[in-house]
């Protein structure tokens, strides 16, 4: 891989919804508002390759020691060359750094994920999310997506 991984900037936020909302039209994720993004820029990753943003994700803290991974789109050109397992990683590294332990997913890419550590779990055990966002969205009650969860060490020794 010749790009990099960095935390989003404003600039970046039309990008990050551009590729969201490409597959959020394939009903493979929920879309996600201009607004919403620029409320949450400081959630995003990027991976940037030549000035282009590729691939996007976000870590967003939802409860004491409890985040969720939510809004990984890598460009379809660019898929299976590591670029979501990149950004991933950097998500887990700052929940390590903001000494949060358990992280979270809801996916239908249980598969990527497992390889990556997480295992399925109940989503009633994420009481915080289904308040906060779930309730809010068009599948709720009947979401198809897996949740899915990594426990990390969370401690900051830099």
């Amino acid at each position: 891989m010749k790009g990099k991984v960095r935390k989003a900037t404003i600039k970046d936020a039309e990008a990050i919804q551009f590729l969201i909302n490409e597959y959020a039209k394939q009903g493979l994720m929920l879309p996600r508002s201009l607004n919403s993004i620029y409320e949450n820029i400081r959630d995003f990753f990027v991976y940037e390759e030549d000035g282009k943003i590729l691939g996007v994700c976000a870590l967003t803290v939802v409860w004491d020691n409890l985040a969720e991974i939510r809004s990984l789109a890598v460009h379809p050109e660019k898929r299976k060359q590591g670029i979501g397992r990149t950004l991933i990683k950097a998500c887990l590294e700052d929940a390590k750094h903001l000494q949060i332990t358990r992280i979270f997913t809801l996916t239908y890419q249980s598969e990527f994920f497992k390889k990556l550590g997480f295992k399925e779990i109940d989503k009633n055990t994420l009481p915080q999310k289904i308040w906060r966002d779930c309730i809010n969205c068009v599948k709720f009650p009947n979401c198809d997506e897996t949740a899915m969860e990594i426990e990390t060490g969370g401690n900051n020794d830099t």
